[in-house]
């Protein structure tokens, strides 16, 4: 099976890299060029993300480990703790560029500045086309290309859904907040989110989720910062210190994919955030698309086609955009849209089994049925 990847950020590479453990012939196609200039935002990469990792054969060699979530109030009081098993703390783009160097090791193809335009299917196989008018063909075109994912575009276009936040994020080597090592500090404030972790060198990673209409293009980055400012002062707790010192705010828009789409047209499929792209509340984008591809790579190795990867990952992943979209609502509910669509997506997998751990969907020795 030959299968033409559209995207090489999280879910496209870690895809390629399940893939042709499976046996099957890839190639990739990225729409930016290899500048690996944006790190981007921290994630924390869940222990199934984990699991899927070392399934493909990746361990982070940046970023720092989890191991435990402290939650404070408004005043700074402790609210809860918990354990964490397995967790890691990464820049995105860290994450990328690892999983991309291992894809060039493999020996596999990654076709920067391919921007997908088109996709056609005929004759047993599909045709990609790309800018510069380069083609692709393969039996399978597996679009990986995110939120914006110009493949679901063609595929199923269905709009994405603000979810009533605002998230901005950054990093700080000059602030000292209250922290012990491998921990993340969530901070319920209260008008905001509040989130940071310490790395072994010092870094304080952070990011916060403010409520909020959509963004307003005229406002300055000094502005934005003050904004948010503006909501974590009033608390009695380190995050205003921790922003005030970073040199860099970065703010973007959190959405989602509410109103399902479809994954599947004949020979085109759609894995990760393009499928079902949740908002930042529960923290498992990277997770959860790390996990499609080990069980994707799967259902192709085990059954030939992908129905067993849409059937076992649906109920899971639209949960979790149920559950990210509940929870980010709750702060103000007045900003999100379309409340009805998360409403709807709740509702679909009542009847569907529990699915928290997938350990035995992601070991790669072990066969993966077709039904849970």
């Amino acid at each position: 099976m030959r299968v033409v990847i559209v995207g090489a950020g999280v879910a496209g590479a870690a895809a390629a890299l399940a893939l042709d453990k499976a046996g099957f012939e890839v190639r990739v196609h990225e729409a930016h060029p290899d500048s690996g200039a944006d790190l981007g935002a921290f994630l924390t990469l869940a222990g199934t993300g984990m699991r899927a990792l070392g399934e493909i054969g990746v361990v982070p060699t940046a970023g720092f480990p989890l191991t435990s979530l402290r939650l404070i109030d408004s005043r700074g009081a402790e609210a809860g703790t918990s354990e964490l098993d397995g967790y890691h703390c990464i820049r995105r783009a860290e994450l990328c560029a690892q999983l991309r160097a291992e894809v060039h090791r493999r020996g596999l193809s990654i076709e920067y500045g391919a921007r997908f335009i088109s996709a056609d299917q005929s004759d047993g196989e599909v045709v990609a086309r790309f800018s510069g008018s380069r083609e692709a063909r393969g039996d399978l075109l597996l679009g990986a290309d995110g939120l914006n994912s110009a493949v679901r575009e063609q595929l199923d276009p269905v709009p994405r859904r603000y979810a009533g936040q605002h998230v901005f994020f950054g990093y700080s080597d000059r602030a000292a907040p209250p922290h012990q090592p491998g921990r993340i500090e969530m901070v319920r404030g209260s008008g905001s989110a509040f989130g940071y972790a310490v790395s072994p060198e010092g870094r304080t990673h952070w990011f916060a989720r403010l409520p909020a209409p959509p963004l307003n293009g005229a406002e300055t980055a000094g502005e934005r910062r003050s904004r948010l400012l503006s909501a974590l002062r009033p608390d009695a707790t380190p995050t205003a210190d921790i922003v005030e010192s970073s040199d860099e705010v970065l703010v973007t828009e959190a959405r989602d994919l509410a109103q399902a789409p479809r994954w599947r047209d004949g020979r085109v499929l759609l894995i990760g955030d393009a499928a079902h792209a949740a908002s930042p509340a529960t923290g498992q984008g990277a997770s959860m698309a790390l996990e499609d591809a080990v069980i994707l790579a799967k259902a192709l190795r085990d059954h030939r086609n992908s129905d067993a990867y849409e059937r076992l990952r649906r109920p899971r992943v639209e949960r979790n955009i149920a559950r990210s979209a509940q929870s980010t609502a709750a702060f103000a509910p007045e900003h999100a849209e379309h409340p009805e669509a998360v409403e709807h997506l709740d509702q679909r997998h009542l009847d569907a089994p529990a699915d928290d751990d997938p350990t035995d969907l992601l070991t790669w020795s072990t066969p993966l049925p077709l039904h849970r």
